[in-house]
C-alpha cells in the first residue's frame, strides 16, 4: 500500500506524513529530502549546479539511507544539513533537469521496494507514484506556510526574517509550478486538504477518514 501526499513548502506534508506513517506503524518515505541530500553532496563537493551530467553522476553514486524520519548519506546523518537556508536557496537548479529527476524516481522506487509506505513530496502523486492508493493534496496560505517554515528554521538555529522565509517559498513555488519535469501540481484523483487553520490531528483524521473507509 502506498500512500501519497503532495504540496508546497509548508503546508505540513512532512510533519502530517511522519505522524502518519507512526499511526499506521509503516515506512515513511520524503522524496523530497533525497532531492536535498543531492543537493547537500553538490554544495559539499563543489560540483557545478548547472551540470545536469555531473549531477546525474552523484545521484548514481550516493547511498541513502532512511531510518525513520532521519536521513543518512554514506552513512552520515544529515537530517539537519539538508534543511539549511543554503540547501533552500540552491536546491530549485539542480532538481530542474530531466535526466536528474528522472534518475532520482528511479531511486525513490527503490527505497520503497514494494513496501507498506507514507511517501511525500511535490510530485509523489503525479510522477513518483502516480498509481498510489490514496493520494492526498495538502496547501494551505502562504503567510500561514512562512510562520510555519520560520519556526522549523528557528528551532533548527536559523534565524531568517519573515520576509527572508517568505520569499524563498515563492520563489521555490513559482520553480516548482513552472519546472517542465516534474511540475508540482495536483493530480485529479488527489484530495485536497487546506491545512491553513486545522492542528495535526485535524489533519491525521481527516486523511485517516479515507484511508479507513
Amino acid at each position: 500500500m502506498v500512500i501519497a501526499i503532495d504540496g508546497p513548502a509548508g503546508s505540513g506534508k512532512t510533519t502530517i506524513a511522519k505522524f502518519l506513517a507512526q499511526r499506521l506503524n509503516i515506512l515513511y518515505l520524503d522524496t523530497g529530502a533525497t532531492y536535498r541530500v543531492l543537493t547537500l553532496k553538490a554544495l559539499q563537493e563543489k560540483v557545478d549546479l548547472s551540470n545536469e551530467k555531473s549531477l546525474v553522476e552523484l545521484v548514481l553514486a550516493m547511498k541513502i539511507r532512511f531510518e525513520g524520519d532521519r536521513v543518512f548519506l554514506e552513512g552520515e546523518d544529515v537530517t539537519d544539513k539538508i534543511r539549511s537556508p543554503e540547501v533552500d536557496k540552491t536546491i530549485s537548479l539542480p532538481v530542474s533537469f530531466k535526466k536528474v529527476r528522472e534518475e532520482m524516481v528511479s531511486l525513490q522506487r527503490r527505497l520503497v521496494d514494494n513496501k507498506d509506505v507514507v511517501v511525500e513530496g511535490r510530485d509523489t502523486t503525479t510522477v513518483v507514484f502516480p498509481n498510489a492508493e490514496y493520494k492526498f493534496y495538502l496547501d494551505a496560505d502562504i503567510d500561514e506556510r512562512t510562520k510555519r517554515r520560520q519556526e522549523y528554521l528557528k528551532e533548527k538555529g536559523y534565524f531568517l526574517s519573515y520576509e527572508d522565509v517568505k520569499r524563498q517559498i515563492l520563489k521555490r513555488d513559482s520553480a516548482d509550478l513552472k519546472r517542465e519535469f516534474g511540475a508540482l501540481k495536483k493530480a485529479d484523483d488527489a484530495v485536497y486538504v487546506d491545512t491553513t487553520s486545522l492542528n495535526i490531528e485535524e489533519v491525521l483524521d481527516t486523511l485517516l477518514s479515507y484511508i479507513r473507509k
